[in-house]
């Protein structure tokens, strides 16, 4: 059986690939701007592959062609056929021109990709989003990512509608028209594939920065955004400066054009976009200040904008052959970003942060039916698959093996990299092969990781003998079957560890087959189903710290006692590790809770959660990191059968216990102390600081709440910056506490005007646990300023609600899921990526207790029923229901 729709798209195959039959070598473009109605002329000067013997075939969607001419000679209709979606034409040869006229109607495209408005008829602006398949909608054009040309760009519009005009490249000229119409031109010297074009036509202000690179080149940084939001932009531009400083000292890799164009909008459905010389932003990653803006999402900004800028060698100067080797732009850039962002705040935070997203996000992508590999197989529809295993398990596979190369040889092999495959379509094998042959290093047996669907679990076992002095750790590995991969191969795992003594000292390491000792900590590799690693001279039965750092992207499955995890969470110096052990550690709390098993697990998390609280040795974020056990999404990848409203409950339990430990005055008396310290700056102690307290805040709540929210109230009130502002509208929001309803009225009112911020005002309702969310939602839907035309806004209320609201999202009546379906169905109609994203929230379903798995399953199934689904989301719903 299969719940694939008959009408599913034939799917694109990875071994089917061919090197294109026609390239563009030039392409120049003329645009008539208008909100309704847009007429491009595109020129494409052709290149044919003389070996093979291939019709001129260009795609082009939603297209009304009103001219089309091959080599100046304008064609009859018997010399082309434009049907499902692909432009074919008669009579071109090598060298030929190509012209060709069309009209779009940006105002209708409430899809955002292609030429679309942003915001509203009177004061919007019209931009573009081309990445992946875009850019057929905007003309013909042999749209694929191995197509690399070189663009010239003509705007024409009305000056005083449209007086900003902005394309890709340098500037090339700009001038007056009749009927007080302009034109502005701009050239890009770098050949590049259709999906980085980009335009942005409308009424912006600026900020402008000078930079000069590192090789001496002058260029202008410009952000852009509305004009009431623009004063927000001035930390994305100090972001852009440091992030172009770091990838010249880091990488080498110095800016190419002579101006940066940065732009914000409130309707984009990614996070942003790396067009080459414009980047579009959603202002969501861009606009910042300390009245609306979070810690969390200041180092946000600072990360998205990184990202994108990185892309610029790591996407645009090498992009990819095919959309098999996205990863290979983006987990790539995704670990650039990240080394990034540790340089800039604290690297084992950072690093916290990713394992902690990796787990929640990608980890659950594995475990169902959304499983896929890095590099895919094959696709039905390429939006699909922009997932976290694309993005967070591909960064894990580059780290991996800038792990096993070393900072040195890692840069050698990146250096090569680039100069290898600068202007060319790269695939992970030339990656590979580069980073390699930079290091005399066969790198091909990691091309089973990209392969490979699922999280391979790794089985450790210590053994030791007192009489040798030896200590045998056996390292095995297991990747459970996923749809059509019954049978996994071993993967290369490199096991970054340490041995503990009983009194939580590092110990010497002397592992058996080196010559040399290798100081207190090593790595192995595992690349075998199991292999033995002998390590001498150990004088007592030690404590293994593995997987230090998080050095592989695996399940560790450790027969741990609770007081070896508490050893480890109380003296372990790698600050992950220390972390990863507390969560280890609460997660046997909790099965104890839930099987009724005693105590033991639960006293020794608390009890060393309590010595590190009252002591003065834990950096304050750590320490709100530590105090924080793992999430109910992670909890719940820990059952066979999952019951959220249980796991909800347990999980608050479990709190309770550590708060109690704790004690409500200690409690109180470190929230009075990091009060006092409460600032707006955004120096890494003051982030700190806040991150705490709110930390305590939440634990006060479980064992003196009325206390902790009249503290609350207070700080709602008292808030310099928005970070404490909503900590504390949280904690009196989730507990649904009499202040709520004042505050959230009051926030509502405050930030009417403020898109960003009122999305919070959303999702904080959104994360109302229980049953009582569902009817939240509802009422939220009628607020004048919810509308699903907006990706944030719906991100906001109905993608929290049923991603991040486990206990209220699975109601045991199945009312959440029929809700929820009826939406995507809404949703749908509109905007086909954002509605095929959000329905991923039901990747788990096969995982819940039988009731609720059937009810999802029978919303599910009835959604795909409708018949007039759009490919996006009937290949999730087919992969989600598919036996």
């Amino acid at each position: 059986m299969s719940a694939r729709p008959e009408n599913a798209p034939v799917p694109t195959r990875l071994d089917d690939y061919r090197a294109p039959a026609w390239r563009v070598d030039t392409v120049e473009l003329t645009f008539d701007l208008g909100i309704d109605s847009t007429e491009v002329v595109a020129r494409l000067h052709l290149q044919r592959d003389p070996a093979q013997d291939q019709p001129l075939r260009l795609d082009g969607e939603g297209l009304e062609l009103l001219a089309i001419a091959l080599d100046d000679h304008p064609l009859d209709a018997g010399a082309y056929r434009y049907a499902e979606n692909v432009l074919e034409v008669d009579g071109a040869r090598d060298g030929s021109v190509l012209e060709t006229r069309v009209r779009l109607k940006p105002a209708e495209n409430t899809a955002l990709e292609g030429l679309y408005l942003s915001g509203s008829r009177e004061a919007g602006f019209l931009l573009t989003q081309c990445e992946a398949e875009g850019f057929r909608h905007i003309t013909f054009f042999p749209d694929r990512p191995d197509v690399l040309a070189k663009f010239t760009v003509t705007l024409r519009a009305d000056r005083t509608r449209f007086p900003v005009l902005l394309a890709g490249g340098n500037p090339d000229g700009a001038g007056e028209l009749d009927d007080g119409r302009h034109w502005a031109r701009f050239v890009d010297p770098h050949p590049r594939p259709s999906y980085l074009f980009a335009l942005v036509a409308g009424r912006l202000e600026k900020l402008e920065r000078d930079y000069v690179t590192a090789d001496k080149r002058a260029v202008k940084l410009v952000m852009w955004s509305e004009p009431n939001v623009i004063d927000r932009c001035h930390y994305a531009l100090d972001a852009l400066e440091r992030s172009m400083r770091w990838d010249e000292q880091t990488y080498g890799r110095n800016y190419d054009l002579d101006v940066f164009h940065v732009v914000a909008t409130h309707d984009f459905n990614m996070g942003a976009m790396e067009n080459k010389g414009l980047n579009i932003f959603n202002a969501k990653y861009l606009l910042a200040d300390p009245d609306s803006t979070t810690d969390d999402e200041y180092r946000g900004v600072e990360a998205v904008v990184a990202h994108e800028y990185f892309h610029n060698w790591s996407g645009n100067r090498v992009t990819c052959r095919d959309w098999f080797q996205l990863s290979l732009k983006e987990g790539l850039t995704v670990f650039r970003e990240q080394s990034f962002s540790a340089d800039m705040n604290s690297a084992p935070l950072k690093r916290i942060e990713d394992v902690a997203l990796l787990r929640r996000a990608q980890f659950t992508e594995d475990a169902g039916p959304l499983a896929h590999p890095v590099r895919p197989s094959e696709y039905r529809e390429i939006n699909n698959f922009y997932t976290a295993t694309v993005y967070e398990k591909g960064s894990e596979l580059v780290r991996m093996i800038a792990g096993r190369l070393g900072r040195e040889g890692f840069r050698r092999g990146m250096d090569r990299y680039f100069e290898r495959n600068d202007g060319r379509a790269a695939t992970i094998e030339d990656f590979l092969d580069a980073l390699g042959s930079a290091n005399d290093i066969d790198l091909s047996p990691y091309l089973a990781w990209y392969a490979q669907a699922g999280t391979p679990r790794l089985k450790a076992h210590g053994r030791y003998d007192s009489s040798r002095r030896e200590y045998t750790l056996t390292l095995s590995q297991h990747t459970p079957p996923t749809h059509g991969q019954p049978h996994k191969q071993p993967v290369p795992i490199p096991v970054k560890l340490a041995l503990f003594g009983q009194d939580g000292r590092m110990l010497a390491l002397h592992l058996d087959g080196r010559a040399a000792s290798q100081g207190n900590e090593a790595v192995v590799i595992l690349d075998r189903a199991e292999q033995d690693f002998v390590f001498r001279d150990v004088d007592q039965p030690p404590v293994p710290s593995l997987l230090r750092g998080f050095s592989a992207p695996v399940i560790l499955e450790c027969d741990y006692t609770p007081k070896a995890l508490a050893l480890l969470l109380t003296h372990d110096p790698d600050g992950f590790n220390r972390w990863e052990a507390g969560q280890q550690l609460a997660a046997l709390a909790f099965d104890a809770l839930r099987d009724g098993t005693g105590n033991a697990a639960v006293d020794a998390w608390c009890g060393a959660l309590s010595a590190l609280f009252s002591g003065e040795s834990v950096d304050a974020a750590l320490l709100a990191d530590l105090l924080t056990p793992p999430g109910e999404l992670v909890l719940a990848d820990r059952q066979l059968e999952a019951d959220p409203s249980r796991i909800h409950e347990l999980r608050r339990v479990l709190q309770q216990h550590l708060a109690r430990r704790l004690g409500a005055e200690p409690l109180y008396q470190r929230y009075r102390t990091l009060a006092a310290q409460t600032t707006i700056d955004l120096d890494a102690a003051s982030q700190a600081s806040r991150r705490l307290k709110r930390c305590v805040l939440e634990l006060l709540a479980m064992v003196d709440p009325e206390r902790a929210y009249m503290l609350a109230s207070s700080q709602y009130d008292q808030a310099p910056g928005m970070t404490d502002r909503l900590a504390a509208l949280g904690v009196l929001v989730r507990a649904q506490a009499p202040q709520a309803t004042t505050a959230l009225a009051h926030f509502r009112a405050r930030y009417d005007d403020n898109a960003l911020a009122l999305d919070k005002w959303f999702m904080v309702q959104a994360q109302i646990p229980g049953e009582p969310a569902l009817e939240r939602i509802k009422a939220l839907e009628s607020d004048p300023k919810f509308t699903l035309k907006n990706p944030n806004r719906a991100r906001a209320l109905l993608g929290v609600f049923a991603s991040a609201n486990p206990s209220g999202f699975h109601r045991a009546d199945g009312a959440g899921y029929v809700f929820f379906a009826e939406r995507l169905a809404q949703l749908d109609a509109l905007n086909p990526q954002i509605a095929a994203r959000l329905a991923t929230a039901f990747n788990g379903w096969k995982r819940l207790e039988p009731v609720r798995r059937e009810a999802a399953r029978l919303a599910m199934a009835h959604l795909l029923a409708r018949g007039d689904l759009s490919r996006n989301l009937g290949e999730i719903l087919g992969n989600m229901l598919q036996d």
